[in-house]
Protein backbone atom coordinates (compact mmCIF):
# COMPACT_ATOMS: atom_id res chain seq x y z
CA UNK A 1 0.00 0.00 0.00
CA UNK A 2 2.82 2.23 -0.43
CA UNK A 3 1.24 4.48 -3.44
CA UNK A 4 -1.36 4.93 -1.13
CA UNK A 5 -2.14 9.05 -0.36
CA UNK A 6 -2.89 9.07 2.97
CA UNK A 7 -4.94 12.18 4.63
CA UNK A 8 -7.03 13.69 7.47
CA UNK A 9 -9.92 14.89 7.19
CA UNK A 10 -10.93 17.91 7.67
CA UNK A 11 -7.94 19.20 5.37
CA UNK A 12 -6.85 22.25 3.45
CA UNK A 13 -7.28 23.60 -0.17
CA UNK A 14 -3.89 22.20 -1.42
CA UNK A 15 -4.43 18.58 -0.18
CA UNK A 16 -7.54 18.39 -1.89
CA UNK A 17 -5.94 19.67 -5.54
CA UNK A 18 -3.31 17.36 -4.56
CA UNK A 19 -5.66 14.54 -5.16
CA UNK A 20 -5.43 13.30 -9.20
CA UNK A 21 -7.83 10.92 -10.75
CA UNK A 22 -7.00 6.91 -9.71
CA UNK A 23 -5.27 8.23 -6.40
CA UNK A 24 -5.91 5.57 -3.88
CA UNK A 25 -6.59 7.73 -0.57
CA UNK A 26 -6.87 6.72 2.62
CA UNK A 27 -8.81 9.30 5.14
CA UNK A 28 -8.52 9.29 8.78
CA UNK A 29 -10.55 12.11 11.23
CA UNK A 30 -13.65 13.54 11.48
CA UNK A 31 -15.87 13.10 7.92
CA UNK A 32 -19.35 13.76 8.32
CA UNK A 33 -22.07 11.15 7.37
CA UNK A 34 -24.99 12.94 5.18
CA UNK A 35 -27.65 12.33 2.47
CA UNK A 36 -29.73 14.29 0.51
CA UNK A 37 -32.36 15.28 3.28
CA UNK A 38 -29.42 16.61 5.28
CA UNK A 39 -28.37 18.39 2.25
CA UNK A 40 -31.67 20.16 1.51
CA UNK A 41 -31.50 21.06 5.05
CA UNK A 42 -28.31 22.20 4.95
CA UNK A 43 -28.83 24.53 1.96
CA UNK A 44 -32.19 25.87 3.26
CA UNK A 45 -30.69 26.87 6.79
CA UNK A 46 -28.14 29.01 4.78
CA UNK A 47 -30.69 30.42 2.65
CA UNK A 48 -32.86 31.49 5.85
CA UNK A 49 -29.31 33.15 6.46
CA UNK A 50 -28.75 30.68 9.83
CA UNK A 51 -25.76 29.29 10.53
CA UNK A 52 -24.88 25.54 10.12
CA UNK A 53 -25.14 23.27 12.53
CA UNK A 54 -21.85 21.98 11.38
CA UNK A 55 -18.69 23.39 10.30
CA UNK A 56 -18.17 22.24 6.72
CA UNK A 57 -14.79 24.86 6.09
CA UNK A 58 -12.72 21.78 4.79
CA UNK A 59 -14.80 18.87 5.67
CA UNK A 60 -15.12 15.95 3.97
CA UNK A 61 -19.02 14.62 3.89
CA UNK A 62 -19.74 10.84 2.89
CA UNK A 63 -22.98 9.99 1.49
CA UNK A 64 -24.21 7.31 3.32
CA UNK A 65 -27.32 5.98 4.91
CA UNK A 66 -25.82 3.83 7.42
CA UNK A 67 -28.26 0.49 8.83
CA UNK A 68 -28.29 -0.02 12.36
CA UNK A 69 -25.11 -0.68 15.08
CA UNK A 70 -25.15 -4.51 15.93
CA UNK A 71 -24.01 -4.39 19.37
CA UNK A 72 -20.20 -3.13 20.58
CA UNK A 73 -20.19 -1.41 16.67
CA UNK A 74 -20.26 2.00 15.97
CA UNK A 75 -21.95 1.59 12.87
CA UNK A 76 -24.14 -0.93 11.00
CA UNK A 77 -23.01 -1.81 7.07
CA UNK A 78 -22.14 1.88 5.75
CA UNK A 79 -21.97 1.67 2.27
CA UNK A 80 -21.54 4.42 -0.32
CA UNK A 81 -25.20 5.96 -1.66
CA UNK A 82 -25.61 7.77 -5.64
CA UNK A 83 -23.81 10.65 -5.36
CA UNK A 84 -26.45 12.58 -8.27
CA UNK A 85 -29.21 12.90 -5.23
CA UNK A 86 -26.75 15.96 -3.84
CA UNK A 87 -26.05 17.25 -7.12
CA UNK A 88 -28.61 20.30 -6.24
CA UNK A 89 -27.10 21.02 -3.25
CA UNK A 90 -23.42 20.39 -4.17
CA UNK A 91 -22.12 24.17 -5.38
CA UNK A 92 -24.01 26.28 -2.36
CA UNK A 93 -22.03 23.88 0.01
CA UNK A 94 -18.73 24.22 -1.57
CA UNK A 95 -18.57 28.07 -1.26
CA UNK A 96 -19.28 27.05 2.49
CA UNK A 97 -15.88 25.27 1.77
CA UNK A 98 -16.28 21.50 1.89
CA UNK A 99 -13.31 19.79 0.54
CA UNK A 100 -14.26 16.74 0.10
CA UNK A 101 -17.37 14.69 -0.88
CA UNK A 102 -17.53 10.26 -0.71
CA UNK A 103 -20.17 8.40 -2.99
CA UNK A 104 -20.83 6.78 -6.28
CA UNK A 105 -22.36 7.62 -9.26
CA UNK A 106 -22.41 9.99 -11.82
CA UNK A 107 -21.95 13.59 -11.20
CA UNK A 108 -23.59 16.66 -13.18
CA UNK A 109 -21.57 18.97 -15.39
CA UNK A 110 -22.40 22.12 -13.75
CA UNK A 111 -21.31 20.13 -10.25
CA UNK A 112 -18.55 19.04 -11.61
CA UNK A 113 -17.01 22.66 -13.25
CA UNK A 114 -18.01 23.76 -9.24
CA UNK A 115 -15.57 20.64 -7.86
CA UNK A 116 -13.18 22.03 -10.12
CA UNK A 117 -13.32 25.79 -9.22
CA UNK A 118 -13.35 24.94 -5.68
CA UNK A 119 -10.81 22.60 -5.85
CA UNK A 120 -12.82 19.71 -4.61
CA UNK A 121 -12.16 16.00 -4.79
CA UNK A 122 -15.02 13.86 -5.56
CA UNK A 123 -13.90 10.51 -3.84
CA UNK A 124 -15.54 6.87 -4.65
CA UNK A 125 -16.76 4.36 -2.46
CA UNK A 126 -16.57 1.05 -3.75
CA UNK A 127 -20.51 -0.09 -3.55
CA UNK A 128 -21.58 -3.27 -1.75
CA UNK A 129 -18.46 -2.94 0.62
CA UNK A 130 -20.87 -0.99 3.42
CA UNK A 131 -20.00 -4.13 6.28
CA UNK A 132 -16.46 -4.00 5.69
CA UNK A 133 -16.55 -0.20 5.41
CA UNK A 134 -18.28 0.01 8.47
CA UNK A 135 -15.65 -2.10 10.27
CA UNK A 136 -12.77 1.10 10.07
CA UNK A 137 -15.72 3.65 11.57
CA UNK A 138 -14.70 4.02 15.54
CA UNK A 139 -17.52 6.65 16.54
CA UNK A 140 -20.75 7.38 15.06
CA UNK A 141 -22.48 10.98 16.87
CA UNK A 142 -25.88 12.37 14.99
CA UNK A 143 -24.45 15.95 14.78
CA UNK A 144 -27.61 17.25 13.58
CA UNK A 145 -30.91 16.21 11.85
CA UNK A 146 -31.24 12.62 13.75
Amino acid sequence: MSDMKRIRAPFDEATARSLRAGDRVLITGTIIAARDAAHKRLVETLARGEELPVDLDGAVIYYVGPSPAKPGRAIGAAGPTTAGRMDAYTPTLLAQGLRGMIGKGYRKPEVVEAMKRHGMPYLAAVGGAGALISQRIKKYTVLAYP
